[in-house]
């Protein structure tokens, strides 16, 4: 080992211990860091209160931390993406979602055999990116499957928690990553599966070191590749998993922590881990410092803080791969087309078949279906059909319809079939700012909440346009900044819900995105901004769709280029806050509308925003309608059934796209 490596690893060492006295020092009866440890060092009372009370969190926070960081390393080694961790790779939320599962369903398993069924839902979602991705090593495919994969299980796992909010209650905290223990029972069974990983992990560390050099020359050299990276797998996967047990799903610490080893100079996996471990542990341990200076009276998640500290990592490891990773922002484009004298049979059916769902929907009140030949009279004089189930619908069709229209605002001004206000942060930081208000001002009126999360999307789109400009706006570029603003988003919106004390059940079906109790004034809200912006987008779309030329045939067809990009992106981020405002935080539509619409007419906007429009409503009425139908008398919002519709549709492209390449 050099000299150089040496003292980093000592220097870590240092840094590690002096955040440790201060980690120790903290909590609600502290008096002082000096005045703690003279308290300490004379007091029997006071060492036994230290022992018992605040070295448990101590030292899971080590354990965790170090176990995040090696499993992040392994992945980044296995698939040779150095954005690779347990997080982006889908294995956390894979864990949670059977942790959850079977709280619920086969609560003596999860309470008996924890680690087993943590260890299943990461190795589910390990196999489920793998599967998809197949043998692409390209950064983008990989990220952008780990994030749908994540939204994929996010959806299970919100729906769960909404069906059977009271077998699930104690796991909102723990959802969200906390270092909270009441006793040593959790160090008790971490210690030893995780420090007996690290050992098998140091041990076999050889392997590894020989797969950085390539497939062909490990096989050349006589290694057995599959099997080393079948080690790799299990490794990462059993101490993501028994972190996930312990502490819940904690992420960013597997991201930044192997890159700074590796700024350090360290080379070969063995100095790797062992570096790693101290930088993983220091990480985790200096967010829980921080969380807990912001609130020393309350436990705030420090899942939370990762994400805060690790966003702006992401987006300098973004900005760093731009000049190493070449652009592939058409890989879900579509390719087959409606022929024309399909289309006379195509729209009608497409119109008889809303109208149908209108219908239905409208007749449908919780538990049973009011006869169709009594509608209108139900119309005309029930109030309750009148008040609530017209605005709904209407709501729904006119909210998808914006949804839609955002989304292909943003695919059409970035030239990027990734760009949709969910997946770049748009609908999270929309989120953040009407959360704010409902949450600290609930006593503001309800015009805040709309003017809020406007705010918060604009503010959100001018930080990812900035960034990412300089990059020329790749794809990867923007499904990272989209990755980075979310996870903020995420992180503040638990520290709101956590601080503010609200009930799980409201906060989730905000946050999942929901059209029940829609009103009147929600109705007028909607029509309005549709009525307003959407003829503006039609009148407009002969310059939009010239823009997706280029800059320099647009210039030269005499279209001003900086200002239709503004234009375009403002319209969408209008639409996008908007909609918002009114039914919480819905993802998919406006990334699943336009490619539904552009495999069936083709790219031509003029031909693709009516059917855009006319699609995204009709997913958001059918998830609607569904929601309500599924487990009635029970909802399940909306947005959750487009995530679950849209998710997998999306893990299809890209399946397809990668068989075809």
């Amino acid at each position: 080992m050099k000299v150089k490596p040496i003292l980093f690893i000592f220097g870590c060492f240092l840094l590690f211990l002096v955040l440790g006295l201060i980690h120790l020092s903290q909590g609600q009866a502290s008096s002082g860091f000096i005045t703690f440890w003279l308290d300490v060092w004379n007091n029997d009372q006071e060492l036994s209160f230290l022992l018992y009370n605040r070295m448990p969190r101590f030292v899971i926070g080590c354990l965790a931390g170090a176990a995040l960081a090696v499993a992040g390393m392994l992945l980044q080694t296995m698939t040779k993406n150095p954005l690779a961790s347990a997080s982006t790779l889908g294995i956390h939320a894979g864990a949670y979602f059977f942790v959850v599962l079977f709280t619920i369903f086969f609560p003596s398993i999860s309470g008996g055999y924890p680690i087993i069924v943590t260890m299943a839902g990461g190795i589910a979602a390990a196999l489920s990116v793998t599967f998809l991705v197949g043998k692409s090593l390209d950064p983008v495919r990989i990220a952008l499957t780990g994030l749908i994969v994540t939204m994929l299980f996010s959806s299970f796992t919100s729906a769960l928690q909404l069906l059977y909010e009271n077998e699930v209650s104690g796991l909102f905290l723990w959802g969200s990553g906390t270092l909270l223990q009441l006793d040593w029972s959790g160090v008790q069974f971490a210690t030893p599966w995780i420090i007996g990983t690290l050992v098998v992990a140091i041990l076999v560390s050889r392997r590894f070191d020989i797969l950085l050099l390539g497939d062909e020359v490990a096989i050349g050299l006589g290694q057995n590749i599959t099997l080393s990276k079948a080690f790799g797998w299990v490794i990462a996967i059993l101490l993501a998993s028994v972190t996930v047990t312990v502490v819940g799903p904690i992420g960013f610490v597997g991201i930044i922590a192997p890159h700074l080893v590796r700024l350090m100079g360290f080379q070969t996996h063995r100095t790797m881990i062992i570096a790693n471990v101290l930088v993983g542990a220091s990480l985790l341990i200096s967010a829980d410092i921080f969380v807990r200076i912001i609130s020393d009276l309350s436990e705030l998640p420090v899942g939370a803080m990762t994400a805060i500290i690790g966003a702006p990592w992401l987006v300098y490891l973004a900005l760093k791969m731009s000049t190493q990773t070449r652009s592939s922002g058409n890989a879900l484009e579509g390719k087959e087309r409606i022929e024309r004298d399909r289309r006379k049979i195509f729209y009608p059916i497409l119109s008889l078949g809303i109208l149908i769902l209108v219908v239905i929907s409208l007749s449908f009140g919780g538990t049973s279906f009011t006869n169709l030949l009594a509608l209108p009279q139900e119309l005309m004089y029930n109030s309750y059909v009148w008040d609530f189930r017209v605005p709904r619908v209407v709501v729904s069709f006119a909210v998808g319809m914006m949804m839609a229209a955002s989304g292909l605002l943003m695919q059409t001004v970035l030239r990027n079939p990734l760009a949709d206000a969910s997946v770049l942060g748009i609908t999270s930081g929309a989120s953040v700012i009407a959360m704010l208000f409902i949450v600290v001002f609930p006593q503001a009126p309800f015009i805040f909440v709309p003017i809020g999360a406007l705010l918060g999307a604009l503010l959100t789109m001018v930080i990812v346009l900035i960034i990412s400009s300089k990059s020329g706006f790749q794809p990867m570029i923007l499904l990272l900044m989209g990755i980075a603003m979310s996870a903020v988003g995420a992180a503040l919106i638990q520290i709101l819900l956590v601080r503010a004390n609200v009930h799980a059940s409201q906060a989730l079906t905000w946050l999942s995105g929901s059209t029940y109790g829609m009103s009147w004034d929600d109705l007028v809200m909607a029509l309005l901004a549709v009525i307003l912006i959407i003829p503006i987008i039609i009148w407009l779309a002969k310059p939009f769709e010239i823009l997706s030329f280029g800059d320099e045939i647009s210039i030269g067809l005499g279209v001003r280029t900086s200002r239709m990009r503004l234009l375009m992106i403002v319209l969408g981020v209008v639409l996008s806050a908007i909609s918002v405002s009114i039914v919480g935080a819905i993802g998919f539509v406006g990334l699943l509308a336009p490619h539904i619409a552009r495999q069936l007419v083709g790219p031509k906007l003029l031909q693709l925003l009516p059917l855009t429009l006319v699609i995204g409503g009709l997913l958001l009425l059918s998830a609607d309608f569904f929601g309500r139908l599924l487990l009635a008398p029970k909802e399940i919002p909306a947005g959750i059934i487009v995530s679950l519709i849209g998710a997998p549709y999306l893990l299809y492209l890209l399946k397809k796209t990668n068989r075809v390449k």
